[in-house]
């Protein structure tokens, strides 16, 4: 039978990158399936798998159809985390946003984009989901 998995990230630099997601959420690195190619992420708190990061030569994309969205439970812990996220290596992205949004558009320091959500303000730009 088919099941989902988990998102993998193509990045540059292995290393950097398990150093980078570990430290942005609670996953550590066990060695599973580890090699100069490939990491696999679990939960930190052993409820298993989480993200697999696989070293990749092409680009990261601008705008991905498919990214990550993280999320916060209100405006301050979203503005807290992305400041946090910055000092560990991200960068806030230029980006074409609706009006009151209710996310914040990053990039990992491989050029992943993903997204920090306050959950208080989703769906984006539309108050709280009904």
């Amino acid at each position: 039978m088919l099941r989902l998995g988990y998102p993998v990230i193509g990045v540059t630099d292995l290393t950097r990158a398990v150093d980078f997601w570990t430290r942005a959420l609670p996953l550590v690195d066990t060695g599973e399936w580890a090699s100069d190619t490939w990491r696999t992420l679990h939960h930190a708190d052993g409820s298993g798998r989480a993200l697999g990061l696989m070293v990749s030569a092409s680009p990261a994309e601008p705008r991905p159809r498919l990214h990550l969205d993280l999320f916060t439970e209100s405006e301050d812990e979203q503005r807290a985390e992305t400041e946090r996220l910055v000092g560990l290596g991200a960068r806030v992205v230029d980006w074409d946003y609706p009006a009151d949004p209710d996310f914040v558009v990053l990039a990992d320091p491989d050029d992943n984009v993903f997204c920090v959500v306050d959950l208080s303000r989703a769906p984006s730009g539309g108050g709280p989901a009904q």
